[in-house]
């Protein structure tokens, strides 16, 4: 059930931060095409930003700015916008129907490099648009309309680092170490929707334990393919070598590799081909966007 505040907020600031999947296991496809799986969600203290200003004459509009930002993304593409009128439609009568955003979105994550730029962003909307239009919606009925957005946004509306399985929704919150990464994208794209159909994807890995996941060998499935399929990626997981074991993201194409500290993350960053879009970021379990959602205050919009 979804009812309103007394009175909207102005204006509200929320990161949307970036994850790494420290392992990820397909376990099995299921009758309905999509796959079981079993990985870690690490959020980092990285991502985009995301400014949310009221509007009175119940439009929502957008824009894009940043390094990563792109022109060309249609609104029916558009996670963000997507999340925006799910949220709005949810809320029915019990949101004033005049009430809308203007919504200025912030990118550094590339689109397509498994670090769940797409479904942060969109997580970070239907929380911050949330607290913008006041309306009292639960934390579960808020991760179910994310889920409708993706597999990978409940985590993010649900703002905590987290073991997964099933298609990626059922989560089970985890204290990690708060490792520093140095993550990059080798600058080509991999398509998620053909990776998860091709016909030499790992699809049969056994189920593992969480407790084998901090003492065990693991490994990301999609990985083996992608390497082949995708040359850059390729390279960029050898250089990390250097530095220790690396591993991909998601289905690609960012790879990264942890460090015990920041200073041996910087270290390793210098020596990154100029031509890789890179960053160093620290592993959270919280994420930011919650942090900066408990200690919001009301200012001018």
């Amino acid at each position: 059930m979804i009812m309103r505040y007394s009175a909207p907020m102005p204006s509200i600031t929320l990161s949307a931060p970036a994850k790494l999947n420290l392992f990820l296991h397909i376990t099995g496809q299921r009758d309905d095409g999509y796959h079981n799986l079993q990985t870690v969600f690490q959020l980092l203290d990285y991502g985009d930003e995301l400014e949310f200003d009221l509007r009175d004459d119940g439009e929502i509009m957008l824009r894009c700015e940043g390094p990563t930002a792109l022109e060309d993304v249609s609104a029916d593409d558009n996670l963000v916008l997507r999340a925006a009128q799910l949220l709005k439609g949810a809320a029915g009568d019990s949101l004033n129907q005049q009430l809308g955003a203007n919504i200025k979105l912030y990118k550094r994550l590339p689109t397509g490099g498994g670090l769940g730029g797409g479904s942060s962003d969109a997580a970070s909307t239907l929380l911050g648009l949330r607290q913008l239009w006041n309306l009292n919606i639960g934390i579960d009925d808020l991760a179910e309309l994310g889920r409708q957005l993706g597999a990978d946004v409940p985590v993010f509306v649900r703002g905590h680092s987290a073991w997964a399985e099933g298609i990626g929704e059922q989560l089970t919150p985890l204290e990690l170490s708060g490792r520093w990464f140095l993550v990059i994208h080798p600058g080509c794209h991999v398509s998620t929707k053909e990776i998860f159909s091709h016909p030499q994807l790992t699809r049969d890995t056994p189920a593992i334990t969480m407790a084998a996941f901090f003492t065990g060998p693991t490994r990301n499935d999609f990985e083996n393919l992608v390497r082949r399929l995708a040359e850059p990626v390729d390279k960029a997981l050898i250089f990390l070598r250097i530095f220790g074991e690396p591993r991909m993201t998601g289905s690609g194409a960012s790879v990264f590799v942890s460090f015990d500290n920041e200073a041996q993350a910087l270290a390793a960053q210098q020596q990154v081909p100029s031509e890789w879009q890179n960053f160093v970021a620290q592993g959270v379990n919280q994420s930011p966007a919650w942090e900066q959602l408990n200690s919001v205050s009301l200012h001018p919009g």
